[in-house]
């Protein structure tokens, strides 16, 4: 089976600093992997060069079996998200279809070819669970209603390889719990491989199979068991580091600050 995404002794600079080095990570087909770290290590950097935006100063990597560019109509993309104005009345199934459709001129045509894309657009909504709002404008919907059916438009394709650049920022806790379930169940279901960029890993960790955590003292991956522990993140980071599990489950990160379950101010 050929692999989603494979990254051979990669190294990243960006304006002459170097992000990351020697990184190894491999995703396969259906499998949930996040990418972890402070700000500023490189992790929406790393998805810039899945999707061919930025070369690899060192090493390789491998798209679904072949170069970032050559698979670009195989992955989904959804960018850091930026809240829809109250006033905008384009409604939530339209946002979708611009998945499909979006990069065309004009009005679609009426037909067979437009029926048989709004059957798949209702489909899509049905999937992410959005069908009793997509018809309202997405200005009206909340954050949570948004971002389902901005997951639904980045699916519209049918890529094998989704990303999806901190997904649950700004949402409350419930939410950030509904849309990590939805990713879940589109690797089971759907066998799409997906990579998360994430502040807290929390709200994801049932669902992973595979972290890489980006620190400027290195890389790690692995399973979540392997990489979130006191002794990996005190290696990445040079300081004393302790991990704890509280008795819900959730991980706690005393030590540096910017951990993977404690990421600053604006997630408190």
């Amino acid at each position: 089976m050929t692999a989603a995404l494979e990254l051979r002794a990669g190294a990243l600079a960006v304006g002459g600093r170097l992000l990351w080095s020697e990184l190894e990570l491999t995703v396969e087909p259906g499998e949930f992997l996040a990418v972890l770290g402070p700000n500023g290590v490189g992790k929406s950097s790393l998805l810039n060069v899945v999707l061919g935006l930025r070369q690899l100063q060192r090493g390789e990597v491998t798209v679904l079996g072949g170069a970032p560019r050559d698979a670009v109509d195989r992955v989904g993309y959804l960018p850091q998200r930026r809240n829809f104005d109250p006033s905008v009345r384009i409604r939530g199934l339209d946002i979708v279809r611009l998945g499909v459709d979006g990069h065309r001129w004009g009005v679609p045509f009426p037909g067979r070819a437009s029926r048989e894309t709004w059957r798949w657009v209702r489909e899509l909504v049905d999937d992410v669970g959005a069908s009793a709002y997509a018809d309202r404008p997405i200005g009206q919907l909340s954050g949570g209603e948004q971002q389902r059916l901005l997951i639904a438009q980045a699916l519209a394709r049918r890529p094998e390889l989704l990303l999806l650049d901190e997904p649950l920022d700004s949402l409350d806790l419930p939410n950030q719990a509904a849309v990590a379930q939805l990713v879940s169940k589109l690797c089971t279901e759907r066998g799409v491989a997906v990579v998360m960029v994430a502040h807290d890993v929390n709200p994801i960790l049932p669902y992973l199979d595979k972290v890489t955590y980006l620190a400027p003292g290195g890389a790690a991956c692995g399973t979540p068991q392997d990489v979130i522990t006191s002794e990996t993140l005190t290696g990445l980071f040079g300081v004393s580091i302790e991990v704890l599990r509280a008795s819900d489950g959730r991980l706690v990160v005393v030590g540096q600050p910017e951990a993977p379950a404690l990421h600053g101010d604006r997630h408190h």
